[in-house]
């Protein structure tokens, strides 16, 4: 029996793989595709999945792949300048393509252990008190502790689970590809920018080695949208937008996508759990769903470890729908918003030319920044100060950089008092003894994924929420407090 079978390979899939391995849950993924899908339908990482990604000492990685970009991402596409002071370390959006990201998380799962089969696909399953069973499509069945479907937006997991799926069909589709060009670039980028004088969903631009990456709204909404678009497709919406269809040729991808937004009513059913695509739907704009599918498994990846561990406190794997379901909401919130602002009618746009005038405020700059990199949010863990609940970002230390103490997945109290002890609970949280002239707190306690879950400098308060977060002390372990 595997601790967790993870349905769905992509970047929702893949990161919760590696959080699991991280703790040692025996995992197998299954991807319904044989070779990685070579469409790229995101284009980069905004501040809050570079954060993720160097807190578990990836970085590197995706900085050698990827190029950086200033600011934190433009709502509906209106050009300001960044707010001032943001509070990340990665004040910017690193370009990077899909393909490459899914390479680089599936690469980590398989080196912490995480088994991967592709051309694998969930057919059904059946559920007990005990785990889920689960049949492949070539008849073979499986054994799981726990189902988690990854498997995107029209996600098999979640109707055989029975979890609806509200929201709106897609009223609009857009055609994305990466193709040759026999246009000069110079002329590309000055119908380009005429054209967008008056369609914000139209752009065709360089990539790199003579591609060109080109979206443009299609004729009408495609029966079934798995079926990809043809060149000719394309030719013929480039030529009715832009009067030219740029000798395009020699597609290196062709996908389409839609502003369908749903999400579903809830993300789990008993054994059965939800991640990305496969619990929300919503038009690209802003770049958000990748990350949102990251942060998700970044949330859920040590609670249901723990619940595997069997040291997970009553009611931990709930809250991984509690905390991260209102953080999709809002998100659908801000694509609905830039969608209707990007309609060329008159009423969208007087109020697009209102709020172009109000994002000279830099407070409400900073609020639609936050929002978009997801670096405002702030989770429910009771009442306190400002910082109680949110991700803490990357501080310098006496000793060196807060993330690279978080790098394998365990908690952290980060104790600038030196009097405070995780005696009991040493094999789940880390006790760093050090000092840090960003940080006014006594000590906070960071859960796993980097959020704030309790300050102060009183050990019995301490002790409430170690019981908390991380479950009964373990009486094998005895570790005093240390200096790191």
């Amino acid at each position: 029996m595997h601790d967790v079978i993870i349905s769905g390979g992509g970047p929702a899939g893949m990161m919760l793989a590696s959080e699991l391995r991280l703790h040692g849950v025996d995992v197998l993924v299954l991807e319904r595709d044989a070779e990685p899908n070579p469409a790229v339908r995101s284009l980069g990482l905004h501040a809050r999945s570079i954060e993720i990604v160097d807190q578990r000492g990836l970085l590197a990685r995706f900085l050698e792949h990827g190029q950086r970009y200033p600011g934190v991402g433009r709502f509906a596409g209106i050009d300001t300048p960044p707010p001032a002071d943001l509070d990340t370390e990665h004040g910017y959006i690193l370009g990077i393509p899909q393909p490459v990201t899914d390479r680089l998380l599936a690469e980590r799962a398989a080196e912490l252990g995480a088994q991967i089969r592709r051309g694998s696909e969930l057919r059904a399953f059946e559920q007990d008190d005990d785990g889920v069973s689960v049949e492949l499509t070539d008849g073979v069945w499986l054994r799981g502790r726990w189902l988690v479907g990854c498997d995107g937006g029209r996600s098999l997991v979640r109707r055989l689970a029975g979890i609806d799926f509200p929201g709106e069909p897609a009223s609009t589709e857009w055609i994305l590809g990466e193709v040759e060009a026999t246009t000069p670039a110079e002329e590309v980028a000055r119908v380009s920018e005429a054209v967008r004088k008056t369609q914000l969903g139209f752009g065709i631009g360089p990539t790199g080695d003579g591609i060109f990456r080109v979206v443009v709204p299609a004729a009408a909404v495609a029966e079934d949208r798995s079926v990809p678009p043809t060149l000719d497709e394309l030719r013929t919406q480039l030529r009715a937008f832009a009067g030219t269809d740029f000798g395009v040729h020699s597609p290196r991808s062709l996908t389409r996508f839609g502003d369908a937004t749903r999400l579903a009513d809830r993300y789990r059913a008993g054994r059965v759990l939800l991640a990305g695509d496969a619990a929300h739907v919503h038009p690209p704009l802003g770049g958000q769903g990748l990350n949102l599918g990251i942060q998700d498994a970044f949330n859920l990846g040590w609670k249901l470890a723990a619940e595997v561990a069997g040291w997970a406190p009553h009611g931990l794997v709930d809250t991984y729908a509690a905390e991260r379901r209102p953080v999709a909401e809002d998100v659908l919130t801000i694509t609905r918003a830039q969608s209707v602002l990007l309609s060329t009618e008159p009423g969208p746009q007087a109020v697009r030319r209102l709020l172009t005038e109000l994002m000279d405020l830099d407070d409400v700059r900073r609020l639609l920044a936050e929002r978009i990199a997801s670096i405002g949010i702030r989770y429910d863990v009771g009442e306190g100060p400002e910082l109680l609940g949110r991700r803490l970002r990357d501080i310098r230390l006496s000793s060196g950089r807060l993330f690279q103490l978080q790098r394998d997945g365990r908690g952290l109290l980060l104790d600038q008092t030196g009097a405070l002890s995780v005696t009991g609970w040493s094999d789940r949280v880390h006790h760093a003894v050090d000092r840090s002239d960003e940080l006014e707190a006594p000590a906070v306690l960071l859960r796993p994924d980097g959020h704030v879950a309790w300050i102060g400098d009183n050990q019995e308060d301490l002790r409430h929420h170690l019981l908390r977060w991380f479950g009964t002390a373990s009486e094998a372990v005895i570790d005093p407090p240390a200096t790191r």
